[in-house]
């Protein structure tokens, strides 16, 4: 029974349990998601999410992450942190399970752990048990559920919950009914797409309440579906035309899923990644100029052709997910960064007329590559100049995949970037030297602290 084998899992998990690499690897997570989180909480959309969640939900008791660090009830914070994470589209990603798991698991720990008073080696393994739930879910559902479903909304909602239920020394059973909860709950539809709406910091705020909610409720002795994952009308057959059971519980901890994951030096859809940063190669080699550009091909596999394609998105956050638009502004901008996702930018007449002058299409050799490895998400960029050069560049792994990672210090050199116009350089050190000796901390909300 799967199920049943993943609460053992999660219940049974300990910071002694861990490798020192997990533990760094939870470290540059928390420090990513830190800097993401704090720099998404001026979005429009954030400010929404936290003026609702203030409405409804109002208290104290925890932080939310932005800057003064001010005081949120536990959902709220859960909510509103969750949301705040996503709003960029610059938090971290595991490939294959195609899931964000920082934002899933992180705000949701922050919120339980401070109401808890938990110390920073729970906290670390809360997220870990999070991170290789959420992955493994991931990874028996897609690529077959992406189509319609958005995997960090359905499936983060067994993240957060499996991170919830260690904090709060679920036993196995209890943690069963606690994935029966989730599994009832988990939501999260890519129709949000057809109009570049801000739905998805919804499903990660609501993946993060959710898994306090389904913890908490099996603590208390409420019952849930006990075959969850596995059953027949269980999550992974409704969501999953073509599901993999095998994934769920082979190799469990070894290694840990964490040490899969992937950190974004863009802020937009993982799937531009490749092109972008084949883009910018390709720049550097030749010093092609977006005058230069007769049209662009970009050659991918099949589910990035279908999320980001599009060659007319309709807003600043729709841009995030076309293909067409983020090659276009790193030709025309040389970078793709917040301020390429902001409305002028978006709209400016040299880029549009650019952006109808690439094509996506599915390469047959890629898409045969991609469904054998989904971890390796390859693209290939062809500029055609207007002088006849054919100028080709093909990624395999972008900047950030663990193939081509980020190392810790260019995590802490992203977090500076992302966060300089809102915390003072004193307050901004003492917040990365915190999460750096995170396991010595004696009670999580120390981090607010500085």
């Amino acid at each position: 029974m799967p199920t049943k084998t993943l609460a053992n899992f999660t219940s049974g998990l300990r910071f002694e349990d861990l490798p020192s690499d997990v533990v760094l690897a939870a470290k540059q997570c928390l420090l990513d998601h830190l800097g993401v989180a704090l720099a998404g909480s001026v979005e429009t959309s954030s400010k929404i999410m936290a003026k609702t969640a203030a409405e409804i939900m109002g208290g104290t008791g925890c932080n939310l992450v932005t800057p003064g660090f001010p005081q949120a009830s536990l959902l709220q914070a859960a909510l509103v942190n969750g949301a705040f994470g996503h709003a960029l589209d610059m938090d971290d990603v595991h490939n294959a399970a195609i899931i964000h798991l920082a934002v899933v698991t992180i705000p949701a720990a922050l919120a339980l752990g401070q109401v808890n008073k938990i110390n920073g080696r729970s906290f670390i393994t809360a997220v870990v048990a999070g991170y290789d739930i959420g992955a493994r879910i991931g990874l028996a559902v897609n690529p077959s559920s992406y189509f319609y479903w958005h995997t960090t909304g359905t499936v983060g909602t067994f993240a957060a919950t499996a991170t919830c239920a260690n904090i709060l020394g679920l036993t196995p059973d209890q943690t069963v009914h606690a994935f029966g909860s989730a599994g009832t709950q988990a939501a999260g539809l890519w129709e949000f797409l057809s109009d570049g709406a801000m739905s998805k910091f919804l499903h990660t705020g609501k993946a993060c309440v959710n898994g306090i909610i389904s913890a908490q409720l099996a603590k208390n002795g409420y019952t849930a579906a006990t075959r969850i994952l596995e059953g027949e009308k269980g999550f992974i057959r409704a969501v999953a035309p073509e599901p993999n059971f095998d994934v769920l519980t082979k190799d469990l901890g070894k290694p840990f899923k964490i040490l899969e994951n992937s950190f974004k030096p863009y802020p937009s859809c993982k799937h531009t990644h490749p092109s972008i940063y084949a883009t910018q190669k390709i720049i550097e080699e030749t010093g092609v100029k977006f005058q230069d550009v007769k049209n662009i091909m970009l050659k991918v596999y099949s589910v990035a052709e279908n999320l980001v394609g599009n060659k007319e998105p309709k807003t600043p956050y729709g841009a995030k997910f076309s293909l067409p638009y983020c090659v276009s502004a790193a030709l025309y901008y040389g970078e793709v960064g917040i301020r390429q996702f902001r409305e002028d930018t978006v709209n400016n007449p040299e880029v549009q007329a650019l952006m109808k002058r690439v094509d996506v299409v599915v390469d047959e050799e890629i898409e045969k590559q991609y469904q054998a490895n989904p971890n390796q998400w390859t693209q290939q960029v062809e500029i055609t100049t207007k002088d006849g050069k054919t100028l080709v560049k093909r990624i395999d792994f972008p900047k950030g995949d663990p193939e081509n990672p980020f190392t810790f210090e260019e995590t802490v050199t992203k977090f500076h970037l992302l966060t300089a116009d809102l915390l003072p350089e004193e307050q901004r050190n003492r917040l990365v030297e915190k999460v750096i000796r995170l396991e010595s901390l004696g009670n999580i909300s120390e981090l607010f602290a500085i």
